[in-house]
């Protein structure tokens, strides 16, 4: 993978976009459609289930299928294509772009306090930067290139 795709995978946060349940081309809005496929019609059968199965968990189904909906139908082109349109609040796409760096790390205010990011983000964010700095980014991509998103 070159850089310029690492770059469209990685947003300027170093957070992975392509594994992001909202990204256009995720594996997880793939695999949403799929099993969304394969279900098909399944409400139908999901009340009966509750019954003949004794399993009340399939009375929640429709709460289930419309969470599957909403990760197959997913559109967001990745932080570097467009506002990151899950984290309203986050202010590190229009701040890289203002300085003119593709990561934070290569900023001189780095770490800041106006990413927007809330506590948990700005650790993963202070984090990912930190590791890009000290080994690349190339290195830190093909690092966390098969990790979870949601640890």
């Amino acid at each position: 993978m070159d850089y310029h795709e690492i770059l469209n995978c990685l947003s300027p946060c170093g957070i992975r976009c392509d594994s992001c349940f909202a990204f256009k081309d995720g594996k997880i809005k793939e695999l949403s459609r799929e099993l969304s496929d394969e279900l098909g019609n399944f409400q139908n059968y999901a009340g009966r289930f509750a019954t003949v199965l004794n399993e009340p968990v399939f009375n929640v189904y429709p709460y289930f299928k419309l969470q599957l909906d909403l990760f197959a139908q997913c559109d967001c082109k990745g932080c570097r294509n467009e506002r990151c349109k899950l984290l309203k609040s986050c202010n590190v796409r229009e701040c890289s772009e203002k300085k003119g760096v593709e990561f934070c790390f290569q900023c001189d205010e780095f770490p800041c306090d106006h990413s927007g990011l809330d506590e948990n983000l700005q650790r993963r964010w202070v984090s990912s930067n930190l590791k890009m700095r000290d080994i690349g980014v190339d290195s830190y991509y093909h690092e966390i290139k098969n990790t979870h998103r949601y640890p």
